[in-house]
C-alpha cells in the first residue's frame, strides 16, 4: 500500500480525527510480519541520507507531533536512527526559554532548520504554538487564523530555499495512551518520562483534538504535508514513516556529486607511492 498517499492531509480538506482508526495495521498481522519490510526501508534511508549528505543540494525537515506517549522518541529511535548522525540533527522544542520568550515564536524553530546536506527532525515543533495555547486559551480566538498564515508562510520559505518537509501526527487513542502511562508505571527504564501533568492534560483530550484538527486542516500544504499515521501499534508507526521518508527522497532523484579533484592525477601518485613502498620493502 502508497502509505504517502493513504496518511497524507490533503490540502484544504478537514480532518477528523474520531474518523481515522489509530489501530489500523493494513495487511499485517503483527510486528513480526511487518519486520522485513521495515527493514528493507531502513536501509534505504541509510542509503538516501547518505546521498543527501554527497549532494550537498537541499535538505530534510521532519517534524514530530503527537500526545504525550504518542511515540516521538521512539520513532526516531527505531526509524530515523537508521541515519548517519554526521548528516543528521533531532531538534526538541519545550516550554521557551527566557532568550526564545524574548523573540517571536517561530525564531527558535528558524535557528534549528537543516542547512543543505543535513535531515533535522524536530520533536515537537512550530505547532506548539498553536496547540497548548489554543487548548488552554493562553491567547484570544482570533490569534489563530493569522498563526496558521504565518507557519504556512514559514513553511514556503524553507521549501522556497531547499528545504523538503514531512510532518507526522503520530495518532494513538486514549486508551493507548492509559496504557502507556501505566507501561511507564511500571518500568523503572520509564519511569523518568513521568509528569505531573500527564494525567491532568487528560481531561482537555477532546480540546487536543480539536486543536490539532484544526492545525492539520490549516497547515497541510503541497510543500509541507501532513500525514496522520495510526499510531496504536508502534511497529506498524515506524514502517509507515519509514515509508513515507522513503518515497519523498527516492523522488528527489539524487545524484552523487562529481568529484573535486582531478582522478587521474589522484590515481597517478597513488601508483608512485604503491611502487615506492614495494621497493622499501
Amino acid at each position: 500500500m502508497d502509505y504517502f498517499k493513504k496518511f497524507r492531509v490533503q490540502p484544504g480538506s478537514k480532518v477528523s480525527l474520531d474518523k481515522i482508526d489509530p489501530s489500523f495495521k493494513d495487511k499485517h498481522e503483527n510486528g513480526d510480519s511487518a519486520k522485513e519490510e521495515t527493514a528493507k526501508y531502513a536501509e534505504k534511508l541509510r542509503d538516501l541520507q547518505y546521498l543527501i549528505y554527497a549532494e550537498d543540494k537541499r535538505s530534510l525537515l521532519i517534524c514530530l507531533q503527537a500526545m504525550d506517549a504518542g511515540g516521538k522518541d521512539g520513532t526516531i529511535k527505531h526509524v530515523l536512527g537508521a541515519m548517519n548522525p554526521m548528516g543528521c540533527q533531532v531538534q526538541s522544542f519545550k516550554v521557551p526559554s527566557p532568550e526564545e520568550a524574548s523573540h517571536d515564536y517561530l525564531w527558535r524553530i528558524h535557528k534549528a532548520a537543516p542547512g543543505t546536506g543535513r535531515v533535522a527532525v524536530f520533536n515537537r515543533s512550530q505547532y506548539e504554538d498553536v496547540i497548548v495555547p489554543r487548548v488552554h486559551k493562553l491567547a484570544p480566538p482570533d490569534l489563530w487564523p493569522r498563526r496558521y498564515l504565518e507557519i504556512n508562510n514559514f513553511e514556503k520559505h524553507l521549501a522556497d530555499n531547499g528545504t523538503h518537509i514531512l510532518k507526522f501526527f503520530l495518532h494513538i487513542s486514549k486508551d493507548e495512551q492509559l496504557r502507556r502511562f501505566k507501561e511507564r508505571l511500571d518500568d523503572p527504564t520509564k519511569q523518568w518520562k513521568i509528569n505531573e501533568s500527564d494525567y491532568t492534560e487528560r481531561e482537555y483530550w477532546d480540546k487536543y483534538m480539536e486543536a490539532y484538527e484544526r492545525a492539520l486542516s490549516e497547515c497541510s500544504t503541497e510543500h509541507a504535508p501532513w500525514f496522520i499515521v495510526p499510531s496504536n501499534h508502534k511497529w506498524f508507526r515506524n514502517l509507515v514513516v519509514s515509508q513515507i521518508v522513503v518515497e519523498l527522497l527516492e523522488g528527489l532523484k539524487m545524484k552523487f556529486p562529481p568529484p573535486k579533484v582531478d582522478l587521474k592525477k589522484i590515481a597517478q601518485q597513488y601508483h608512485q607511492a604503491e611502487k615506492s613502498e614495494k621497493k622499501q620493502s
